[in-house]
């Protein structure tokens, strides 16, 4: 397709259970000294501008704007109210229309050598839309602009639907690429644009006769409309189920109390949800636990129906487009490149992660027999057990340390920005600076804007930071490219100029979103503009402490660690041609900068760049921190056999199985067959689990990568910042060669070539299995 949206969802590729969200494990590392960065005025604005409530009220409003009027969500000129969208669409159709038939019209070599720049820009048109457009219509407060948005996605992705299916656009393209003397012509980054589309092209039964493109058209609106549809529909076939009293005596009454209903026989408790997962982990009856555990993994029939068509639909779109399957289809641009390669990956890593599962459902095991007082040989670990056992064990591993755990304290929100800022200083060369807000550029008060500032280059992106929890806001983590680098070029502001000669031609081309121009080498930017969504508790300015800091759990400040992965690779991955542009790469590679910085989250002298207690600015002792990730360590190897089955699953969900299962497609019996071959335990035979695998909906054959990439940071963490041992993880070093090798390509670059390029390793400069394979034997070292 010429597009695809630019956004990356931490919860979509974060490892899940079907039901509850368990985040990976990791090792505890080193202690070290703390180190302590240079500390300048933007330093300690950017920290308050977080901290304190009263300082950002003040401080947004210090731009010397005086005017009342809006300047447009995100500065865009055309999104001054909810209308707007609707216009900005129509105004975008236009411009495509123009390229389209550019593109179309091209005849000689040299209109022809331009081709890859005007799809280029077509699919940048496009992205403008129908990434701000999902954005806004998921995060936006007021409804009049989610449904403008929605109105002008859906505008946009049935406009470029049609220009996928459109035989010319093909035709052109492949004349292009087939001409040696047009290819000369083409720098690096448009030969790997122009091979994307025509890859992209291919997967959209484009050769086909028309009946059947438009039954290709048909099936990919149908395909939205069922996986939203699926998405919405993740309940339980029981909303809610009754125990006895005494079954939840060992459960939290802090959390019982405001979500049970309580009757005659007992207390009715959710079957999903927080609560649901305080009890699996705390109730000791077994058969409570075992009611539980299939309650709340059984799907509503309707929402099985919903998946088999999702799936069949998704398997006909497949065959149409002449693959014998869709994860053939999905895979083909991915760095697996074949459902063959993403085995060689799981088997592989399934086999290095066998041992330490084994030993960890041993521990569980022996733990069980003693609390039940019976050596019985015939009992055994079941899959309710897990999360219960796992729990006693790490509740006396907690309790042997006798430290109480008080992270948060070194960690209020302003810190950790302060703190990320500090890191990719000294990595990257590349700061955080607080921006006043003007009129109408932001969805909520709330919202910070931070200008990206390069050491040598000036400004190089817009990040807006939406942190704080608001009524009917997503809980989930997520980072969204709202605009994507591209380099314009000296025709468009000709152009703009003879088209709107009263207006800046700045302004028009980038609708008045920010961009950049480098005097010295006569080039202009558009600036990557980011969103970052988090779901914090923002703290009131009414404390009896006089504290208006937010203060994050562990846990939260590696989630902001985690999505600042994302932005850095949105913000470094600076290329001039949009298609390949920052985390605009294979699906299975853009997560190893994010995964990447969780490794970062939990190093000693990157935390000693910002670490310290909110009222005693006493530095935080590692300690602590070695305990806490030795805790969250146990159960690893489990929960990595649990995303290696749910990989699996996928993978079988998007074979040819949907249209050729004897006796007709069963996604019930398909699961326990999975889990049946490869896992420790099986499922039991009243569930149906898959009816909450949203995941299914958003990487549809490649849930495989978050593994795939926790594999590889692993390896980058250790070889390329050694671990961060002697104070590596905050060098420059191990920085540029990041950066230089992997994050300044987008996607421009082959991703086994860089990691060949990182690594010094050419047996992974081709891929291909057996380098999927030699991956999955580094595991998962955390």
């Amino acid at each position: 397709m010429l597009i695809s949206p630019c956004r990356l969802y931490r919860a979509s590729l974060r490892p899940i259970t079907l039901i509850q969200h368990h985040l990976p494990r990791r090792l505890a590392f080193a202690a070290a000294s703390h180190s302590h960065a240079p500390t300048t005025q933007d330093d300690n604005v950017l920290r308050h501008v977080f901290d304190s409530q009263s300082f950002w009220r003040s401080f947004r409003h210090t731009g010397g704007c005086t005017a009342t009027q809006s300047k447009g969500l995100f500065c865009n000129r055309y999104l001054t109210q909810p209308q707007g969208f609707i216009d900005f669409s129509r105004a975008t159709v236009e411009k495509c229309q123009r390229l389209v038939a550019n593109v179309v019209g091209a005849s000689t070599n040299k209109e022809r050598c331009s081709i890859p720049y005007f799809l280029d820009r077509l699919s940048d048109s496009l992205c403008r839309v129908l990434d701000m457009a999902d954005f806004v219509r998921s995060t936006h407060p007021d409804s009049s602009w989610q449904e403008t948005a929605t109105q002008a996605y859906a505008m946009l992705f049935q406009f470029m639907n049609v220009l996928n299916t459109t035989p010319d656009l093909k035709a052109q393209l492949e004349a292009a690429l087939g001409d040696p003397e047009v290819r000369a012509g083409w720098t690096s980054e448009e030969k790997m644009v122009a091979q994307i589309l025509l890859k992209d092209f291919s997967k959209s039964a484009i050769d086909l006769p028309e009946e059947k493109r438009q039954a290709f058209v048909n099936f990919s609106n149908r395909i939205s409309q069922l996986g939203t549809k699926f998405i919405k529909g993740m309940r339980p076939e029981l909303p809610s189920i009754s125990f006895q009293h005494r079954q939840l005596r060992d459960v939290d009454p802090l959390v019982l109390q405001h979500v049970t209903r309580r009757h005659l026989t007992g207390v009715s408790i959710p079957t999903v949800g927080p609560v649901a997962i305080t009890a699996l982990r705390s109730m000791k009856d077994e058969a409570a636990r075992r009611k539980l555990y299939i309650a709340g993994r059984s799907a509503l029939k309707s929402q099985l129906q919903t998946l088999q068509e999702f799936l069949q639909t998704r398997a006909k779109v497949a065959n149409l487009s002449g693959y014998r399957s869709y994860a053939d289809m999905n895979l083909s641009d991915k760095l697996a490149q074949s459902p063959a390669a993403v085995h060689s990956f799981l088997a592989a890593l399934s086999k290095d992660n066998e041992s330490q599962t084994q030993q960890e459902m041993e521990e569980m095991l022996f733990l069980k027999k003693f609390e039940k007082g019976d050596e019985d040989t015939s009992i055994q670990i079941e899959p309710w057990d897990r999360d219960y056992y796992q729990t006693q064990l790490a509740n006396k591993q907690r309790s042997r340390s006798r430290r109480p755990d008080f992270l948060s304290a070194y960690f209020s929100l302003g810190t950790v920005m302060q703190g990320l800022s500090r890191l990719f200083t000294q990595l990257y060369g590349v700061r955080f600076e607080p921006a006043p807000i003007t009129p109408g550029e932001v969805w909520d008060p709330g919202v910070r804007r931070l200008d990206v500032i390069d050491e040598d280059k000036g400004r190089i992106a817009v990040l807006y930071c939406d942190l704080f929890a608001r009524p009917g806001k997503s809980p989930n983590p997520a980072h969204f490219t709202l605009r994507c680098s591209r380099r314009i070029s000296h025709s468009e502001i000709t152009e703009a100029s003879i088209s709107h000669p009263n207006l800046d031609p700045m302004q028009v081309i980038n609708d008045g979103m920010a961009i950049s121009h480098n005097a010295s080498t006569n080039t202009t930017y558009q600036l990557p503009t980011i969103a970052l969504i988090c779901d914090f508790e923002e703290p009131s300015d009414q404390h009896s402490d006089s504290k208006e800091s937010a203060l994050l759990s562990f846990r939260n400040m590696q989630t902001i660690f985690h999505e600042m992965g994302h932005a850095i690779h949105s913000i470094l991955g600076r290329t001039a041609c949009q298609v390949v542009s920052g985390t605009r790469c294979a699906t299975d590679f853009a997560e190893l900068p994010s995964v990447l910085m969780e490794h970062f989250a939990a190093d000693a002298h990157v935390l000693g760049l910002f670490a310290r207690h909110w009222q005693t600015d006493a530095p935080l002792p590692y300690e602590m921190v070695a305990e806490r990730l030795a805790i969250e360590r146990r159960g690893q190897g489990v929960e990595t056999e649990h995303q290696i089955l749910l990989a699996m699953l996928d993978q079988a969900y998007h074979s040819d199985l949907p249209l050729t299962m004897e006796g007709g497609f069963d996604s019930t019996k398909v699961l326990q067959d999975v889990w049946d071959r490869y896992g420790s335990v099986k499922e039991p035979r009243e569930t149906s689990a898959q009816g909450f695998f949203g995941h299914l909906v958003e990487y549809g054959g490649t849930y495989y990568s978050y593994l795939f990439d926790r594999a590889i940071a692993g390896k980058v963490w250790q070889e390329v910042f050694d671990g961060g041992r002697n104070g590596a993880a905050i060098r420059r070093e191990g920085g540029r060669r990041f950066r230089d090798e992997v994050l300044r390509w987008g996607g421009s670059k082959d991703g086994w070539k860089c990691l060949a390029g990182l690594l010094g390793d050419e047996r992974l400069r081709d891929g291909g299995p057996e380098a999927m394979a030699e991956v999955g034997k580094w595991g998962i070292k955390d």
